[in-house]
């Protein structure tokens, strides 16, 4: 597997610059947390509740989810709430790329880093965009997506990541609790 069978959707990036960025950005977190496409099929998406949905595709889920809310407000709004399908989905793919070191295997499965228990992944992936000189829009949805950014402002690209991945999380966490 590689980045572009990871993530089709990144192919829609039309910024060749921005989608390169986002490819690297991933795949050296993912080097230096020690992990594979492969091994991120394993590693669960969070540690907060029990679940056997991966980190890899919970990533594609927001991916999804946030494209299938930009299509729906475009096809109403049209040119009234311009969304930047760029950053949507460079931000998108890199919601949770500090994950990568903020979780590591255990003999029992995953735990958290000692970076982990102190960082969570919203610094940790703003602050790696941020290194691999992603725009700062990107960087803005990474910060804000989880609740690290609740009561800031956030640009339509932000609120539709974060409220992806707040259904996405929420729905596991619902399905959990009544099982």
């Amino acid at each position: 597997m590689d980045f572009y069978t990871a993530f089709p959707e990144a192919n829609k990036i039309t910024d060749e610059h921005l989608r390169e960025l986002t490819r690297v950005c991933w795949e050296e977190t993912m080097r230096r947390g020690g992990f594979t496409y492969e091994t991120l099929l394993s590693v669960p998406f969070t540690l907060l509740v029990e679940t056997d949905i991966s980190l890899l595709e919970h990533t594609q889920a927001i991916v999804k989810s946030s494209l299938g809310i930009a299509k729906a407000m475009q096809e109403v709004y049209k040119d009234k709430l311009p969304i930047n399908l760029d950053y949507l989905i460079s931000g998108a793919i890199l919601h949770d790329v500090g994950k990568m070191l903020e979780y590591e295997k255990a003999e029992d499965g995953y735990r958290f880093t000692r970076f982990g228990r102190m960082y969570r992944h919203p610094f940790s992936g703003s602050a790696l965009a941020r290194e691999f000189g992603l725009p700062l829009e990107v960087i803005h949805i990474i910060a804000t997506h989880a609740k690290e950014g609740d009561g800031r402002r956030r640009t339509p690209e932000a609120i539709i990541v974060n409220k992806a991945d707040f259904a996405n999380f929420e729905s596991v966490a619902v399905i959990k609790k009544e099982r």
